[in-house]
C-alpha cells in the first residue's frame, strides 16, 4: 500500500505554472545553449514567442549574442559552475536598449538565468545624476554671474562716459565702442548662463503658444536665410501654457539657429504644435522622465545632417559643442534645457545621421485664460526727477555709476554700502521716494532692508538690482508679485528709465 502524498508540496505542473507567471524572467538553458524552459516574462522581455526559443540555441535565436559580454559571463558559469549577479544593458534588434538584473545559477542541465527588468530605475538613475550635475554646474554659473555682472556694468558704463568725453577722438571713439560691444557679448553670454542654471528672474504669463510662434516666425525667418523654408503649422484649439515670453523666445530663436547651422545647402524647418495627452505608458512617461498629464507640445524640424546617439547624450550638457572653434559658445541648447525647465516643462530630441532632427518641448496645460500678448509700453516723456533715491550697493564701482547718473538727473541721491549705513541715511534725512538696492549684500539682504524700511515707511517704492535669482525675491526662479527688478548689468539709460517707470507706479513690460 503506497504512501499518501504530502500535503503542501507542489506537483511538477504546478511548479511550472508558478515559474511561467513570475514577475522575473525565469529561463533554463541547457550546456547546449538550448532554451529548455522560459516563463512569460522572458518572452516580454526578449520580444521572442515561447515557440521561437524552446529547443533553439541562443546564438540562433540572437545572432551575434556569443561576443557579448553578457555571454561571456554565463559561459563561465556554465563552465566553472559557479553563480553571478550582475546589471546587463540589452540592445534588441530595433535598437532600443533596456536594463536588467541579472542572476545566473548552475543547475544540473546547464544554468537557471534569472531577470528584473530595471530600465525604469536605470532611467531615474540617470536623470538623477544628470540633474546632480547640472544643479552644480548652476550654482557656479550663478555665483560666477553676480559678481561678474557687477564688473560688466562698470565695464559698459565707465566707457559710455569716456565715450561721450572723446567724441571728437575718432580712434578713441572707435576703441571704446569696441569696448562696449565686447561688454555687451558678454552680458549675453552670462545671460545664457543664467538661463542654463535657472537662476535667471522670469515673470510668467498665461498665453497661447501659437500666438507667441506667430509673434516671431518672422523675426525667425530672417535668421535662418532665405535657403531655408520655414513653415509654422499653428494647431486649433491649443490648450493655454504658463511661460515667460521673453525667455522663450529665445528657446526658439536658438533652436532655428541650430537648425540653420545643420542644413548649410538650405532645406525646410517646420515649426508645429500641438495639444498632448501622455498616458503612464507614454515613453517619456513610462521611464519617469515625465510626469502624465496634459501638455502642451511644440516641435521643431529640420532636414540636416542629424546626430548620432553620443552626441545626442551630450547635447544638453553646458559648452558642449559640435560647432568649430570660434563658432558657437556651446550654451545654446543648455539654455533652451535651462529655460524650459524652469516653466515646468521638457525638452526632448530625436536625431538620425542624415535625416535631420526633431525637438520637442511639452509644457504643462495651465487652465486659466490666457492674455494677449503685450508688445510693450512706451517710454516715459521723461526720465529727470527731483525726487530722493537711496541707493544701497555693496560693490564700489557699481554704486558710483548709480549716483553720478542719478544725481546728474537732477535725482537728491543717498549712496550707502550695506543695509546698516542705508538704515542710518534714512533715520538722518528722513523720508525717501525710492529705495533701489542691489539683493545679494552682506549681514542685510536687499529684501530684508526694503521689508524694514517699509515697516517705517509704508507705501515706499522699492527697485531691486541684480543679476542673479535669490530666494529673496523670487521662488524657483519665478519673480514674486509686485517685485520690481532691474538686471545687471545695465545701461544708464535702463537704470534711468526704470527709476522713473517705478516711481510713477509703471509696471515693467
Amino acid at each position: 500500500m503506497g504512501e499518501a502524498p504530502t500535503k503542501g508540496i507542489l506537483d511538477a505542473e504546478s511548479l511550472g505554472q508558478v515559474l511561467a507567471h513570475m514577475r522575473e524572467g525565469f529561463q533554463v538553458i541547457g550546456s547546449d545553449w538550448r532554451y529548455l524552459f522560459v516563463n512569460d516574462e522572458v518572452c516580454r522581455q526578449g520580444r521572442q514567442p515561447a515557440e521561437a526559443l524552446l529547443g533553439r540555441t541562443m546564438m540562433e535565436v540572437y545572432p551575434g549574442i556569443d561576443a557579448t559580454p553578457l555571454f561571456g559571463r554565463l559561459s563561465r558559469c556554465m563552465r566553472e559552475r559557479v553563480a553571478d549577479e550582475f546589471e546587463n544593458e540589452f540592445t534588441h534588434v530595433d535598437g532600443t536598449r533596456e536594463w536588467f538584473e541579472v542572476r545566473v545559477q548552475p543547475v544540473a542541465v546547464g544554468i537557471s538565468v534569472l531577470t528584473l527588468d530595471v530600465s525604469v530605475r536605470k532611467s531615474l538613475e540617470l536623470q538623477l545624476r544628470h540633474s546632480q550635475k547640472m544643479e552644480a554646474i548652476g550654482r557656479l554659473a550663478g555665483g560666477v554671474a553676480h559678481d561678474f555682472n557687477n564688473i560688466l556694468t562698470a565695464i559698459s558704463t565707465f566707457a559710455g562716459f569716456a565715450a561721450e568725453r572723446v567724441a571728437s577722438d575718432k580712434q578713441a571713439s572707435e576703441d571704446l565702442s569696441e569696448v562696449l560691444r565686447a561688454a555687451s557679448r558678454a552680458g549675453e553670454l552670462v545671460k545664457q548662463l543664467l538661463a542654463f542654471s535657472r537662476r535667471q528672474p522670469i515673470t510668467p504669463k498665461v498665453l497661447s503658444l501659437d500666438e507667441l510662434v506667430a509673434r516671431v516666425v518672422t523675426m525667425l525667418g530672417r535668421i535662418v536665410g532665405e535657403t531655408i523654408e520655414l513653415e509654422f503649422r499653428p494647431s486649433a484649439a491649443l490648450w493655454p501654457v504658463r511661460i515667460d515670453p521673453g525667455a522663450f523666445e529665445q528657446v526658439l530663436v536658438n533652436l532655428a539657429v541650430n537648425a540653420r547651422d545643420a542644413m548649410p545647402r538650405g532645406g525646410r524647418l517646420t515649426i508645429e504644435t500641438g495639444n498632448v495627452v501622455l498616458d503612464q505608458n507614454h515613453r517619456m512617461a513610462k521611464g519617469g522622465e515625465v510626469e502624465p498629464g496634459d501638455y502642451v507640445m511644440l516641435a521643431m524640424t529640420d532636414e540636416g545632417s542629424g546626430m548620432d546617439e553620443t552626441t545626442m547624450a551630450l547635447l544638453f550638457e553646458p559648452f558642449f559643442t559640435t560647432k568649430p572653434f570660434g563658432r558657437g559658445t556651446g550654451l545654446g541648447l543648455s539654455t533652451c534645457y535651462g529655460i524650459v525647465r524652469q516653466a515646468g516643462g521638457h525638452i526632448w530630441v530625436y536625431s538620425e545621421v542624415g535625416r535631420g532632427s526633431t525637438f520637442k518641448i511639452y509644457l504643462p496645460r495651465v487652465r486659466e485664460t490666457p492674455l494677449a500678448i503685450s508688445e510693450g509700453g512706451a517710454p516715459a516723456a521723461s526720465i529727470v526727477g527731483r525726487e530722493t533715491v537711496l541707493v544701497v550697493e555693496d560693490d564700489a564701482q557699481v554704486r558710483e555709476i548709480v549716483v553720478r547718473v542719478l544725481s546728474g538727473l537732477g535725482y537728491r541721491v543717498l549712496a550707502a554700502p550695506d543695509g546698516d549705513v542705508a538704515l542710518q541715511l534714512r533715520e538722518q534725512h528722513g523720508a525717501i521716494d525710492l529705495l533701489l538696492t542691489d539683493v545679494v549684500m552682506p549681514r542685510i539682504s536687499g529684501r530684508e532692508l526694503a521689508t524694514r524700511l517699509q515697516w517705517v515707511q509704508p507705501g515706499l517704492k522699492v527697485l531691486f538690482m541684480s543679476g542673479y535669482s535669490e530666494d529673496a525675491i523670487v521662488h524657483h526662479g519665478v519673480l514674486e508679485p509686485g517685485i520690481e527688478l532691474l538686471p545687471k548689468p545695465f545701461t544708464p539709460k535702463a537704470l534711468a528709465q526704470r527709476v522713473r517707470d517705478v516711481l510713477d507706479g509703471k509696471r515693467a513690460p
